[in-house]
Parts: structure tokens; sequence; C-alpha cells
């Protein structure tokens, strides 16, 4: 009986004290994972050269640490980006540059894109480009990114366009330069035509520099010597290495690198064009670095010289060989076997229009090429950096004279795109004459299956 007794005492002891206890948490989720692991900004610019294989692949860090990624490398460079690029970044990217409509230069976007993100991509805006650049840039735009163009302004053609990283880092556009100065049409098909005119791009800090060539020809080289847009720097991105004619030696003796960073695979190195490249490297004393031989290439620069670090010593390399490279070239003037070919002036340009006051506004993509997304803004509307930095204030890019558009209709278009404006809408001015439809009324511009433009609401 007493067992029974001390056994029905223990049961409700029991039985209170679970009673008593607090109720158990409601169970959490775990922490969302983050897609970004660089470090804190360390006062140097950096400049990481990916090995991505047969195309082109490199990040921009700034002392601050704002970000540009330059291409985006070939589709089977997808797995090493968007494993890689989270290493190197404290936040989304604030500027990607496609160079040209190549898919060894594009091709891993999308999937770096969802990894990493960006804020703002410029394109060169070329006519003829293939449906599926046409389908990414339109998947681009649809995440939000910006579109930038380009263009130089039109108050001031002869003048380049310059993005103002930050205070004392520089990226300049070289090439291309239109609607200030025609594309480059010698090449005989789409492809040649699209790589001569890739975007050029001029990095400065402090007495270094760098020159990413994009995918230039010689016909790019012979249009930058033309017009004196070249100078020394102290590294250079090689374009087109195993391209006939690219790479002149006129060219490379103006750019005088240090050191050069050609990108590929493992059939670079048995391109009888590239021997014949790297023997033009060394004859204007410059160090090649190939990421098929060396792997990644990473450059340090603290405004005064350029360190390199690879991923994979140069075979035959000595151990802790450094490799250092001042900005302000010590090597002694270079006898040039090739003169140059004379500056001359830019073809005269229109008159400019009015200058602008009202505030900075989303325009239409210049040139009327056959635009991916709706509207395009103007580099020289956007910032490229983030707040604390600054962009080169410029006005409006070049556009024609009101006097050479036709203002018969009412309402106009492109005949290449999907949106219609008001006869006095800027961008009227920016559709060549030969793409440009006009309709007498509203019901009429709707009737062709276009829909009114957001930047003027007609």
């Amino acid at each position: 009986m007493k067992a029974r007794i001390a056994l029905g005492v223990g049961l409700l002891l029991a039985s209170l004290a679970c009673q008593q206890q607090p109720p158990a948490p409601a169970a959490q989720k775990p922490p969302e994972k983050s897609r970004y692991f660089g470090g804190a900004p360390d006062g140097k610019l950096h400049v990481y050269f990916f090995d991505v294989g047969a195309g082109d692949a490199a990040l921009i860090v700034t002392p601050r640490g704002n970000t540009v990624l330059v291409d985006s490398g070939p589709a089977s460079a997808e797995s090493h980006l968007v494993n890689r690029l989270p290493e190197l970044l404290r936040r989304e990217l604030d500027l990607v540059v496609l160079t040209q409509p190549d898919p060894r230069h594009h091709g891993a976007l999308e999937a770096v894109l969802k990894r990493v993100g960006a804020r703002r991509l410029m394109e060169p805006q070329l006519p003829d480009t293939s449906k599926a650049y046409d389908a990414l840039l339109t998947a681009v735009g649809s995440r939000g990114v910006q579109i930038l163009s380009p263009a130089p302004p039109s108050s001031a053609p002869k003048e380049l366009v310059r993005l103002t990283l930050e205070d004392g880092v520089n990226l300049t556009v070289l090439w291309p330069r239109a609607p200030a100065e025609p594309l480059l049409k010698e090449a005989p098909d789409a492809e040649g035509r699209n790589a001569a005119n890739s975007i050029v791009l001029r990095l400065t800090y402090a007495d270094t520099s760098v020159v990413f060539a994009g995918g230039a020809r010689a016909e790019t080289e012979a249009r930058l010597l033309e017009r004196g847009l070249l100078s020394s720097a102290t590294l250079l991105k090689v374009a087109s290495p195993g391209v006939e004619g690219a790479n002149s030696q006129a060219y490379l003796e103006e750019v005088r690198p240090q050191a050069a960073v050609l990108s590929g695979d493992d059939s670079l190195g048995r391109s009888p064009k590239v021997k014949e490249l790297l023997a033009r490297l060394r004859g204007v004393d410059a160090r090649a670095f190939r990421t098929d031989v060396n792997g990644e290439v990473h450059a340090v620069s603290d405004g005064k010289q350029f360190e390199l670090s690879l991923q994979r010593p140069t075979p035959g390399e000595p151990g802790g060989t450094r490799r250092v490279f001042p900005g302000l070239d010590p090597r002694p003037a270079l006898v040039r076997t090739v003169k140059p070919a004379p500056a001359v002036k830019p073809a005269p340009t229109e008159p400019a229009p009015a200058a602008r006051t009202e505030p900075a506004r989303v325009v239409e993509a210049p040139r009327d090429s056959k635009a991916r997304v709706g509207n395009v803004t103007d580099v020289d509307d956007l910032p490229v950096a983030r707040k604390g930095t600054r962009t080169e204030e410029a006005p409006p890019k070049a556009v024609r004279s009101s006097s050479s558009t036709p203002m018969t209709g009412s309402y106009m278009a492109s005949k290449n795109k999907r949106i219609f404006h008001k006869a006095t809408c800027r961008s009227v001015r920016l559709i060549n004459e030969e793409n440009l439809l006009t309709w007498s009324t509203r019901d009429a511009a709707l009737k062709s299956g276009r829909k009114p433009a957001g930047d003027c609401d007609p």
C-alpha cells in the first residue's frame, strides 16, 4: 500500500514538474549564409586577372572598396567565378563592363549576377549583336541593373568619357566614341566589327595605370594611334592575342607596358601568332604573364608601383621572386622601330544642343542600335561609384540637332523599338533618320503595336 502511495506521489510530482517547465523556444531559422566574404579595404588598388580559359575576366577593387568587373569570361568559367568573386567582394559589384558582345567575354555573366549582384553595366551599344546577347541584356535589365553607354558628351565630343571611381582613381573610355566618331567597319563580318569596336579602358591610380584592351584589333589600334589617345601604361591586358594584325609593333611601342597579361587556355602557347606577340613584348622590354601558365594574376598598386603575385610561378623562375613595376617608368627611352601615326583632329561634328538645365534622367539608347532594354542611362547622367565617390560631371550625350530631324508627325519611333515618343522628345533626336517612323495621331502610334515611352509619356 505504501509502495502504491509513493508511486502515486512520484507521478504527481513529476507531472507538476513538467507543468512548471517553460515551453521550449520556437525553432529559429538559421541565419542566411552571407554571399560576400571579402576583407576590409586596405588603401591599395587591386586588379585580379582571373584564369577563365579562352576568355577574359578581371576585377578592379579600389582603395576604398569600390568594384568594377571587366568582362565575365565564357560560360565554362561560371563555377570558378561564382566561387571566387564572393571571396573578394564585400557587397554587390558597383559596375560591370562588357567590352564586346562575344560569349568569351560575357558567357558567365548571368550566373555571376545571380550570385553576387551588380548595380550598373556598361556595354558598347553595337548594332550587330546576336539574339542570345540581346536576350542576356534584357535579362540584366529586368534585374534592375542600369545599363550605361560609353558615348562622349555632346558639348565636348573631343573629350574622353572618364568615370571617377573615387578620388584619384579614374577609368577612362578610349574607344568606342560613337556618335562623335563613327564605328570601325573594316572587318568583313559582325564578329570582327564588334571586336574592333569593343570598349578599351585606361585605369589610372596616381602614377600607375592599366590598359584593358578588350577585343581590340589592328584597326582599333590604328585609330587610337591616329587620334593620339594612347600613352605609356604600367600594365597591359592584352587583347586578341592570337589574331592576325592585333598588338602591332607601333601599338606596343606607344603603350610600352612594363608587364602584359594574356588570357587563354592551353592552346595559347601553341599559336604561332602568340609566339610572335611574345617576341614583340620582349622587344619593348615588357614581361609577359599568361593565365594558362601562371593561373590568376593579382596586381596591387600603392599609387607608386604595381606588384604582381601569381597563382603559379613561371617555370624556371627562382622562388621568392618579387615582380615590381614602378609607375614612373625607369627604363631608358625606347628607340622606335615604327613611327606612330601622327595625331589628327577628329572630323567636325554637328553643333551641340543647348546646355541642359533640367535634372538628370533616363534617356533612350544612343545610336538607335537594336537596344535590349527600353531605356539606357547615359554614363554622364548616372554616377558609377557609391555615396562618397563621384563621377566627372558632364552634359548629356551627343544628339542630332533638331534641324536634322523631321518633325512632320506628332508621334515618332524607331522601327527597331517597341516604344514611341512625342515629336518634341529629346530621345527622338537620337534615332537614325533611316529608322524613323512617324504618326499624326497617338491612336495611330498605338495601333502600330508600340507602347508610350517612359521618358516623355506621349
